[in-house]
């Protein structure tokens, strides 16, 4: 066995935490798998006196994780701070200027500045590894990097934030509202006190930033998504998507185009028989298509201190093994700044529900508004009688284009029997 790894981890949350417990619980069996010990040398967080399970004894303590990056007895640096700049990035930076691998399981880092780093990591000739950045515990990076090398990649999709999964799930078995189940999800600690960043789409577009970036060999730019949450997606939208064959589901979604790359992030309908429709709670999963291989699916737990030290660990193996690939596939100098297809050219059906004073002409003044955008009904659902109250008015289109939708939104906005916006869902053939 040659000598140990020794690397200093910036940041001991839950991830940092687990990766602690990771090492010391495994630490024979990670020795036999890489051929040398892999050992924490130094770490670096807010509060010294906080327990982590483990002894860190012996262990340098930096208050400083800039310092820690810069320790020239440091082999690896563990970037577990997070966030898209500040801190975060100058740890990263500098372990690189100073010839240091860097493993990180920052999305939001990668999502802005991936590309700019690798380049960095190419130019200092030491590897940069994200595996934990990515759906957690699944190696999703590895699978479409590695894995799928040998086909092009058309498509990459998935279900990339463990926090909407969970909500739209219960939605769904128990007939609650988003805002019910969100405050319990807060309690089970799977959503933070402010959720923002997870129900409005955020991490997921992160997330699928870093998948598109890897899947096309492309420069992605986080401000080209179209990024929607779930704050809208009521228990009436979920209980009709049912009925209608269809679970809700917050996707990501990356295809290549002749016009250039769709990238969104929004909630959608898939059937109920497609494999997608049934990663359920916390569950995360990913899905690319290959020319040569076809569809291939992931599935797995995303995030918690397990599942994402499990992927810290797997980069720091194969470090200690010598492996090194490209960041982003291929060298960063040849990433190329792909086109991106407006959210307008998106293509497909739609559901949309109105709510309607119920009264005669109601259904021919919003079927006069789709023919005028040349939108054609594939199922019409109205429930009860209650004339001159309001009632839900459910219909499914044929397949259209996003332009169009948008404009039929506006004219039946304007309809004096339809009492509230116009709610609409995508409808994803996958």
């Amino acid at each position: 066995m040659t000598s140990v790894l020794k690397i200093g981890i910036a940041g001991l949350g839950t991830v940092g935490g687990g990766v602690l417990r990771l090492l010391q619980a495994h630490a024979d069996l990670l020795a036999q798998r890489s051929g040398r010990r892999i050992v924490v040398a130094a770490v670096s967080a807010r509060d010294r006196h906080r327990d982590r399970g483990v002894p860190l004894d012996g262990v340098r303590w930096y208050d400083d994780a800039v310092a820690l990056a810069a320790d020239p007895e440091i082999d690896v640096v563990v970037e577990l701070i997070g966030g898209a700049n500040g801190v975060a990035k100058t740890v990263c930076e500098t372990a690189i200027a100073h010839g240091k691998p860097v493993v990180t399981a920052n999305k939001a880092l990668l999502a802005v500045h991936g590309p700019d780093l690798a380049a960095r990591a190419e130019e200092a000739g030491v590897a940069l590894a994200f595996e934990a950045a990515v759906a957690g515990g699944i190696p999703a990076i590895k699978g479409v990097r590695e894995g799928l090398a040998g086909n092009r990649i058309d498509g990459v999709f998935g279900i990339l934030n463990g926090t909407c999964n969970y909500i739209l799930t219960e939605m769904r078995t128990t007939g609650r509202e988003f805002a019910e189940v969100l405050a319990e999800a807060q309690k089970l600690g799977y959503a933070e006190a402010d959720p923002s960043f997870d129900v409005d789409g955020v991490d997921a577009a992160h997330k699928l930033a870093v998948l598109a970036a890897l899947a096309f060999n492309a420069r992605v730019e986080f401000d080209d998504l179209h990024i929607e949450g779930i704050r809208q997606v009521s228990a009436l939208d979920i209980a009709y998507a049912q009925e209608l064959g269809y679970r809700i589901k917050l996707l990501g979604i990356a295809r290549r185009t002749e016009q250039g790359l769709s990238l969104r992030v929004h909630p959608c309908m898939v059937a109920e028989a497609s494999p997608i429709a049934h990663v359920e709670g916390v569950f995360n999963a990913v899905v690319a298509q290959g020319d040569f291989v076809g569809q291939v699916m992931m599935t797995g737990r995303g995030a918690g201190a397990g599942p994402t030290a499990s992927a810290v660990v797997a980069d720091l193996v194969d470090l200690a093994r010598g492996l090194k690939v490209p960041v982003l596939g291929i060298p960063a100098a040849r990433l190329e700044r792909a086109a991106v297809l407006p959210m307008d050219h998106r293509r497909g059906a739609y559901y949309l529900r109105l709510m309607v004073v119920d009264r005669p002409g109601v259904i021919a003044d919003v079927a006069a508004a789709m023919r005028d955008q040349q939108i054609s009904v594939e199922s019409l659902l109205q429930r009860g009688r209650s004339p001159g109250d309001a009632v839900p008015l459910v219909i499914v289109t044929h397949e259209t284009d996003e332009a169009a939708m948008t404009r039929l939104l506006a004219a039946l906005g304007a309809l004096d029997a339809v009492l509230e916006p116009p709610h609409v869902i995508r409808i994803e053939d996958l």
